[in-house]
């Protein structure tokens, strides 16, 4: 049966294709009096052309966003929500991009669930890469949905490897006495900083000297989360000397530099380990952050005082605001450790 005028048609293309039927319209036509399509999609059966067909017929999508590919999308991404997120997802969700990239070149639409979750089977890293991989497809699937481009969302059937259990490993007393030993050994002050501030590795990196107010001794920072970001840490009288130092010594940008530039979180690992190696320990840079809990809570902190400075979300604390008062009792709180 033919088609009514207008409302296209559904052809076999020559050769030996994946999805042969060509689905299109005509739009206009050129000098010679030829038609000119536009083509709206690509099917396996005529049947499925024609059901296509009709679907469009019935409500007409941006022919567009529809063509839109995987890498159209993700560059849309990076300049719509990309910017909105914290410092330490836009590494780790662009980073990610790169075990998704060979998809780029191919039509969002025609990209499935099994598609995404083979970019996380085989990516060759651990659970945190593979948490990234799906939480990227997350992010654009969401994106596309706003835009129209799709109307399913496959991410939320993808799997991810499990965070695996640990056992989070705090720094005894003499262990903490052995770095002060070694105070002067290049970076060691850094490790006491995380062990007497509680700040993450990004968070400690990205410390400028604006975030420092020596007036009333506290640091300004944090940035993971809605709690942690721009939290207000009392500076640790027994740590006060390092900071000083640094930020004299600082180019003005960050507190901790390396070769005049902001060290950068994998450069300052390869310095973790080897004074790890060098004082005979095995502790990851985390563990600075939970012995900084550990020891305010074994002090008697009180708990308010103690997920402030942690940037913990507690039902302890209502609206984040600092006063002289809370200042003043965090000030207290962070000194009752005393070693």
């Amino acid at each position: 049966m033919r088609n009514p005028n207008g409302y296209g048609s559904v052809v076999r293309l020559s050769g030996n294709r994946r999805r042969p039927f060509c689905v299109r319209k005509t739009i206009g036509f050129n000098e010679k009096g030829h038609p000119i399509y536009q083509v709206l999609d690509y099917a396996t059966t005529r049947e499925e052309g024609m059901i296509l067909l009709a679907t469009y017929n019935k409500d007409p999508w941006d022919v567009d966003k529809a063509n839109m590919t995987l890498g159209d999308l993700f560059t849309l991404w990076l300049e719509k929500k990309y910017p909105k997120l914290g410092k330490s997802n836009q590494n780790s969700l662009k980073g990610a991009y790169r075990h998704c990239k060979p998809l780029a070149s191919n039509k969002y639409t025609n990209i499935k669930a099994y598609h995404m979750q083979e970019t996380i089977d085989y990516c060759g890293a651990g659970y945190s890469t593979q948490g990234a991989i799906k939480a990227l497809w997350g992010h654009l699937d969401r994106l596309a949905l706003e835009l129209d481009v799709t109307m399913r969302n496959y991410s939320t059937l993808l799997q991810s490897a499990p965070i695996p259990e640990t056992t989070k490993k705090p720094f005894s007393e003499e262990e903490i006495q052995i770095l002060w030993k070694m105070k002067d050994v290049p970076w060691v002050d850094s490790v006491l900083f995380l062990l007497y501030s509680g700040f993450r590795i990004s968070e400690m990196l990205d410390l400028s000297p604006k975030s420092f107010n020596l007036e009333n001794n506290t640091i300004t920072g944090g940035t993971k989360t809605k709690s942690g970001k721009d939290r207000i840490v009392p500076i640790h009288s027994k740590i006060l000397y390092i900071v000083e130092r640094r930020l004299k010594e600082s180019n003005g940008q960050y507190l901790f530099t390396h070769e005049q530039k902001q060290c950068k979180d994998t450069t300052y690992r390869l310095f973790w380990h080897d004074i790890m190696k060098a004082a005979n320990m095995e502790h990851t840079p985390h563990d600075c952050r939970h012995t900084f809990r550990s020891r305010l809570d074994s002090a008697g902190a009180n708990k308010k005082c103690i997920d402030l400075m942690m940037g913990h979300k507690s039902k302890d604390v209502g609206e984040r605001v600092y006063t002289h008062k809370t200042i003043e009792e965090l000030k207290a709180a962070i000194e009752l450790v005393t070693d």
